[in-house]
């Protein structure tokens, strides 16, 4: 199992940022898929989630409004559009699969919100 988060970046509040993951090892279009982040000190946290055909997702309170999560089977791909980004939202953004019963995790895309 491999994922490959990209797109991660400095962004103004109020901006936008897109980020992807792009999965390899197993059978993408079978699994859910998950966003997760960690803010400095804090604990890993589920920021969104996706069933594995897209027609069901779950969001944390805290970006729910905000954040959209979807994926293309075709392409082996999970993305997160995040707009209205705010400086709470700072953090390492990392993509998620549990397969076979153990969770497997990318290296992880940084997101800061500041002006």
């Amino acid at each position: 199992v491999q994922l490959v988060e990209s797109g991660g970046g400095l962004v103004q509040p109020g901006g936008s940022l897109r980020l992807s993951c792009a999965a390899s090892g197993f059978t993408f279009s079978s699994y859910a898929m998950n966003w997760y982040r960690q803010a400095p000190g804090k604990e890993r946290e589920l920021v969104a989630r996706i069933s594995s055909a897209g027609g069901s997702t779950n969001y944390a309170d805290s970006v729910k409004g905000r954040f959209t999560i979807s994926r293309d089977n075709a392409k082996n791909t999970v993305y997160l559009q995040m707009n209205s980004l705010k400086p709470e939202d700072t953090a390492v953004y990392y993509c998620n699969v549990r397969y076979w019963g153990a969770h497997y995790w990318g290296q992880g895309t940084q997101v800061t919100v500041s002006s």
